[in-house]
């Protein structure tokens, strides 16, 4: 089993809760949202593995057994064009669970109209490949978010 582990602090939440249907309806994967609280902060690697796609907004962590992990920084944040991230990392680089990928600022994505909530996805995965999954609870950034079977 693979552990996920929260990239942000924050309040874990249902994916049904994001305001982006492709998220709420699990399209993209399954998975559990984020909230964060609005202040700068640093979102981390959630699992050990190789970073296969960074962009300002969002990246993806592909672990030794092929399973990757998407995290979303905000919802339609894209449209901000890197405005308020800062990359720490590259594409291709080797990341331990807890290393530092994206500085950024959830108050600023407010101020900008989007919501700051951070879908936690498991890529190509079953709905029911995820187990103890963490809902409605407050999480620091390296809690488990749930197991991916």
């Amino acid at each position: 089993m693979t552990t996920v582990t929260s990239p942000v602090a924050g309040r874990a939440i249902p994916l049904a809760e994001v305001p982006d249907p492709a998220f709420a309806e699990a399209v993209v994967g399954p998975g559990v949202a984020v909230d964060p609280p609005l202040r700068p902060c640093t979102a981390v690697a959630p699992v050990d593995g190789i970073l296969v796609s960074l962009s300002p907004n969002a990246y993806v962590v592909v672990d030794d057994r092929g399973r990757g992990v998407l995290t979303h920084l905000g919802v339609d944040t894209v449209q901000l064009d890197g405005q308020g991230f800062e990359p720490l990392a590259n594409k291709g680089d080797t990341v331990r669970r807890g290393d530092p990928v994206v500085r950024w600022d959830p108050a600023a994505v407010v101020a900008a109209g989007k919501s700051p909530m951070c879908p936690v996805v498991a890529l190509q995965a079953g709905a029911d490949a995820l187990s103890d999954v963490a809902a409605d609870i407050e999480v620091r950034a390296g809690d488990p978010l749930f197991g991916w079977n």
